[in-house]
């Protein structure tokens, strides 16, 4: 995976993700760094794979790698992550000169990754599928069942992940 190998290489990258960790340091909740990302983008890739789906592994791990890269945004000023994540994915994949006629479908499943109104995994539109997956898989990577932050979050109970799969 050419274009990975070159993000997790990517100073803007690097240092996105040291902001994120020295922001969540103290934090009880949910963290967003490598290993969240690295989660949804393998659970995303499986659901590909199971409802065959046929989408590049590649473009799903980009997706997954970079849906949250904003949070550090957005705890600093408030930006909505998703959007702050956009704007920083924008400039990375331009750095790593990925294609355009895909760069597209990636931007997009970042900035619908949190729209509670994405549900349609089987549309014919690759852009569409990618949308799904991302919400999907960002939502079942956490492990709400067995988290000591349970009682304290505020996700609502028909949120929280309480089985392995829902």
């Amino acid at each position: 995976m050419k274009f990975v190998d070159k993000l997790i290489k990517n100073p803007v990258y690097i240092e996105s993700l040291k902001e994120i960790e020295a922001a969540e340091r103290e934090r009880v909740f949910c963290c967003h760094g490598i290993a969240h990302f690295m989660d949804v983008a393998r659970i995303a890739y499986i659901y590909n794979l199971e409802q065959e789906l046929g989408l590049e592994k590649e473009m799903i791990y980009l997706a997954a790698l970079l849906h949250d890269i904003g949070r550090a945004e957005e705890y600093n000023t408030g930006v909505p992550h998703e959007q702050a994540s956009k704007k920083l994915a924008v400039f990375i994949l331009s750095e790593l000169d990925y294609p355009r006629e895909k760069f597209d479908l990636i931007i997009r499943a970042i900035e619908n990754h949190r729209n509670r109104e994405i549900k349609e995994l089987y549309s014919d539109d690759p852009s569409e599928q990618l949308n799904v997956l991302i919400n999907m898989a960002d939502k079942q990577s956490r492990n709400c069942f067995f988290c000591s932050a349970y009682e304290m979050c505020n996700w609502s109970e028909d949120k929280k992940n309480k089985f392995i799969i829902q």
